[in-house]
């Protein structure tokens, strides 16, 4: 099969999300995870996939003097919303005020994914239309209680409770709205 591509490559995948690790582990290609710390700030000029490419980059470029067979994957993700980029709660009151904005409303998912060899790297993105119903005070203020959605873009995870009562229709991959476009960093490793 295809794993046979991936028999001499160090696959590293940057970064420190639970969802990317378990997505990436299902496409059953051998991988360790290595993350970096970097201050994640960006030009407020930048808008859409450029926040999202800027900041995969970013993540990559901490990887120095990488060995001829490391492949090093980084991402970041956004929600863009109403013309800003709104990234991970601080607090629960943000968390729910994040989602009463969204309520009722669609917004985009943006995620960008950065792959980095010894000679050289390409940059993707990915954006995926999300409808939020109508949400309820009291469903915003049960999901935030519950499920605690601070590490998440945009105040929620699609695959959580929310997802389930409050999205009626995506444009779009799914697994982009967890964080990875799987289908698109498949395509791509493929081609190494």
């Amino acid at each position: 099969m295809f794993q046979h591509k991936f028999k001499n490559k160090n696959i590293i995948l940057a970064s420190a999300s639970p969802r990317r690790k378990a997505l990436f582990g299902e496409l059953k290609i051998p991988f360790t995870v290595q993350v970096k710390n970097i201050d994640e700030k960006y030009n407020a000029s930048l808008k859409e996939e450029e926040i999202t490419n800027f900041l995969a980059t970013l993540k990559a470029n901490a990887f120095k003097n990488i060995a001829t067979n490391d492949v090093v994957i980084t991402a970041d993700t956004i929600v863009w919303h109403h013309n800003a980029a709104i990234e991970k709660p601080s607090s629960k009151k943000q968390a729910i005020e994040i989602l009463k904005s969204l309520s009722g409303t669609t917004h985009k998912v943006i995620t960008s994914v950065c792959i980095k060899t010894s000679t050289g790297q390409k940059v993707f993105h990915d954006t995926t239309k999300v409808h939020f119903k109508q949400l309820q005070l009291e469903e915003i203020t049960y999901y935030v209680d519950t499920f605690m959605p601070l590490d998440k873009a945009g105040a929620y995870g699609i695959q959580e409770w929310i997802g389930y009562i409050g999205v009626p229709k995506i444009e779009g991959s799914y697994f982009n709205v967890m964080g990875l476009p799987v289908h698109k960093l498949y395509e791509e490793l493929i081609k190494l």
